[in-house]
């Protein structure tokens, strides 16, 4: 009775448990704002698409592409956050969930920002092509820059959380 009291003593004072707590709340952080961004910025295209399309049906495949950028921010936390989960275990030392936390936090961050300004820039560039055919597929280098930020976000995430 008095060793597992012990036992019990000794893993709360050496913070068993709360390592695995924050490494699992930077996950879900990760995947959570990449989702946010992308909804958001999904939400602005989305609306623009509509509103070119409801006067001009046929520029659908001009502006689909446009619509669509932003939910890769979405996908890119998706997939740090399979990765990073399956390096989470129960035992992890706290010192080890700030670090997998840390690991997650710039795809986290860059996910969610990106993909709101993605979809403001996109939607601009939907409206151009909505005035201007000749225009829409030129005009998916710009939204496509911000991307470059995203993945960024994810290359650096991807290197960090081996090093958890």
């Amino acid at each position: 009775m008095i060793s597992s009291l012990l036992a019990e003593g000794e893993q709360a004072a050496s913070g068993a448990g709360a390592g695995f707590a924050i490494a699992m709340v930077g996950v879900a952080l990760c995947v959570i704002l990449c989702g946010i961004g992308s909804a958001l910025g999904l939400y602005k295209t989305g609306t623009a698409a509509a509103g070119v399309l409801s006067e001009a049906p046929k520029k659908f495949g001009k502006v689909f592409m446009l619509v669509l950028l932003p939910a890769t921010q979405g996908l890119y936390g998706f997939v740090i956050g399979i990765i990073a989960s399956g390096s989470i275990a129960p035992e992890l030392s706290m010192a080890q969930g700030w670090a997998m936390f840390g690991a997650v936090m710039p795809m986290a961050i860059s996910g969610l920002i990106t993909g709101i300004f993605q979809g403001k820039s996109s939607a601009n560039c939907i409206y151009a092509a909505g005035k201007q055919d000749s225009l829409s597929f030129k005009l998916v280098i710009y939204p496509a820059m911000i991307e470059f930020y995203a993945i960024l976000g994810l290359v650096i995430s991807i290197m960090l959380l081996p090093l958890v």
